[in-house]
């Protein structure tokens, strides 16, 4: 029953054409003038779609914007004009990218500066490295160290111990 219904509802939808997507309303513009609105709706973001400019959404709210912004295209208001008037609507967040003033810098300094403080970094610590390297003083040899009996293989010697064991050795004979 419920494949049946299924079935149904799927050929209905085929047949009124709800799966195509919505063309525009608006009449075309000329090549130049479309060419234009294209633009500008590649520059504003879907109010629906996260992530997608007007000219790339498929959903109806990206077409009604695409024919606003043709309808001021063709009424001759000037780009910044018509971005503007969706700014004014939606917010900056309209905006694909954002612009490059007040807040905004960090946005588009951010970056530069996280890189700029990597490479500092990085330059410092091979700075560090390309010192000279820590050279310990060669212990002076004694008769007690050459009379003493070879350690077993795999043993340290008495001096070359961890400083951490030598005090926990140290701690333990008190």
């Amino acid at each position: 029953m419920t494949a049946a219904l299924l079935s149904l509802s799927l050929a209905f939808t085929l047949v009124t054409g709800q799966f195509a997507p919505q063309q525009a309303g608006s009449d075309p513009l000329a090549p130049e003038l479309e060419t234009r609105a294209q633009t500008l709706g590649k520059q504003l973001r879907c109010a629906v779609c996260q992530g997608l400019s007007v000219a790339d959404s498929p959903s109806s709210m990206a077409r009604a914007q695409l024919d606003m912004i043709r309808e001021l295209v063709s009424e001759g208001k000037s780009d910044a004009e018509i971005v503007e008037y969706f700014v004014a609507r939606y917010g900056e967040w309209v905006l694909l990218s954002p612009r490059a003033e007040g807040f905004n810098w960090f946005v588009w300094l951010g970056p530069v500066g996280l890189v700029a403080v990597g490479a500092f970094v990085i330059w410092r610590q091979l700075q560090r490295g390309a010192g000279t390297p820590e050279q310990t003083p060669p212990a002076a040899t004694t008769s007690e160290e050459t009379a003493a009996p070879a350690a077993p293989a795999g043993t340290p010697p008495v001096d070359e111990e961890d400083p951490y064991l030598q005090a926990v050795r140290r701690e333990l004979e008190r």
